[in-house]
């Protein structure tokens, strides 16, 4: 025989009554397990494998969400390399890109151009911005990719360590 007291509380939970909602699903979901990794503003899933600039780069999580690990050397890039732009958002913290003049910068009077590194996209407390991770040496560019030589910007634009 069903209890009056459990027929109640049936009908209530089903109804909603008595200010508590009810849960349909009882699965739990770790949504950052399937956070997909981004590479110039497109998602890969994780485990997933790219390759950019002669290095081979996994998808995975890291303490602060999606990220790319290097690992060894990988063959022609199959994903796009636009630079280490102002577009840090369209990566994943980990990916790497050659320089850019929006990397360029100056020690007191003198210009230091972007296109002689390679950046990694870094999470701070704000997002995540690009970090000189070493020389653009590091980076192989793909057959009939023309790396930069040099900035577009002159030497009259650095004042005082400011780039103007």
């Amino acid at each position: 025989m069903i209890k009056p007291l459990t027929l109640l509380a049936a009908a209530v939970l089903a109804t909603g009554g008595l200010g508590f909602s009810t849960v349909s699903d009882t699965r739990v979901s770790d949504t950052r397990l399937d956070a997909a990794c981004l590479w110039a503003g497109e998602g890969h899933p994780q485990g997933s494998q790219v390759a950019a600039g002669g290095s081979a780069y996994t998808c995975g999580m890291d303490g602060a969400g999606p990220h790319w690990f290097r690992g060894g050397a990988a063959g022609a890039s199959n994903v796009p390399n636009p630079g280490a732009d102002r577009n840090v958002g369209g990566f994943s913290a980990g990916a790497r890109q050659p320089g850019t003049d929006f990397d360029d910068y100056c020690v007191g009077d003198q210009l230091i151009p972007g296109v002689g590194d390679v950046f990694e996209a870094v999470p701070t407390s704000g997002g995540l911005l690009w970090k000189s991770a070493g020389s653009v040496s590091q980076w192989t560019f793909d057959p009939g990719v023309v790396q930069p030589k040099s900035s577009t910007r002159s030497v009259g634009l650095c004042h005082d360590g400011q780039l103007l």
